[in-house]
């Protein structure tokens, strides 16, 4: 219960992201405000969370590709989501956001360990889709703005190359409390010349106030929570809590940033969190064992069909 209350607790803060962004109207610039971010809330996890010991485990040969993965896709995911809710608001592009990821980790999946995608992937994906073109139908009052939902879809797919990057690197030894710390901070740094080139609206009280949460709240706090958490959980159960943050995101793009997207745009939403909702419901065991025979006749059929001929 402990774990699900912290992952839950994530998740809510999480979703503040985007709406404290645009109810603070710092002015600050999206790749500026991320870089800020990430180094003050890195440098505060890598204190609370990196020991030498398992710092030593990322530097092993074969892991040390996944940890350069994991910094440059951290700091697309926090440059793309930031920049997407400047253009298209909090409620609709953490949809489009959270609606991209299991599209992009199952093909991870898929390509990395062979891992055979699902009929549910199958169905988040065709709403995925379906959505995210309904969120840039031209004419539809209140409609997405287009370069953000590309922004909203570039990270989600980095969010998604992230998970893959973080079950290789726990899969090969490497130690999580030191890799999540590590990406964020790498990728402060990596984004931090942004600071010299658009400093605009930071030192401002509001976007002091507004770095400080979303570093310290946001980051340190949520990965923290995040990451003592989710070691007990399955990862059903922790896709059906991940569904807290958009939701909360939603909840207050409507609530109190008086956001109201059109009918339409309300449509491609709903089916990106509904495909988000069907690959995050735990198997029922006679679905699962009925879904494991399909996939073993599959496989059985394929190996049994003859060679194809020389020429």
């Amino acid at each position: 219960m402990s774990g699900v209350v912290s992952v839950l607790v994530a998740a809510v803060l999480w979703g503040t992201v985007g709406p404290a962004q645009i109810w603070a109207g710092s002015g600050a610039h999206p790749v500026s405000l991320g870089a800020a971010r990430m180094l003050l809330g890195g440098l505060v996890l890598t204190v609370v969370m990196v020991r030498p010991a398992g710092l030593r485990t990322l530097l092993r040969p074969g892991l040390r590709r996944w940890v350069v993965a994991s910094v440059l896709v951290t700091a697309a995911f926090q440059v793309c989501f930031l920049q997407a809710v400047e253009r298209s608001g909090a409620a609709l592009s953490t949809a489009t956001t959270f609606g991209t990821v299991p599209v992009v980790s199952g093909l991870c999946g898929l390509v990395l360990s062979g891992e055979r995608p699902s009929r549910r992937w199958g169905a988040a994906t065709l709403c995925a889709v379906v959505g995210i073109g309904l969120l840039l139908l031209p004419g539809s009052e209140g409609r997405a703005d287009v370069l953000g939902s590309g922004f909203g879809v570039a990270s989600g797919a980095a969010y998604g190359v992230y998970i893959a990057a973080t079950k290789e690197l726990g899969a090969r030894g490497g130690d999580l409390d030191a890799a999540a710390p590590v990406s964020v901070l790498g990728a402060g740094l990596l984004v931090s010349p942004s600071l010299l080139l658009a400093p605009e609206g930071l030192s401002t009280a509001r976007g002091s106030a507004l770095v400080l949460w979303l570093a310290l709240g946001t980051t340190a706090l949520g990965y923290l929570l995040f990451t003592r958490g989710v070691g007990g959980l399955s990862a059903a159960t922790v896709g059906t809590l991940s569904l807290t943050e958009p939701l909360v995101a939603t909840v207050l793009g409507v609530a109190l940033l008086g956001e109201r997207p059109g009918p339409i745009a309300v449509v491609g939403g709903v089916l990106l969190l509904g495909g988000l909702v069907a690959v995050s419901r735990p198997t029922r065991p006679r679905a699962a064992a009925r879904e494991a025979r399909e996939i073993r006749k599959t496989e059985e059929a394929q190996e049994a069909r003859p060679e194809p001929a020389g020429p």
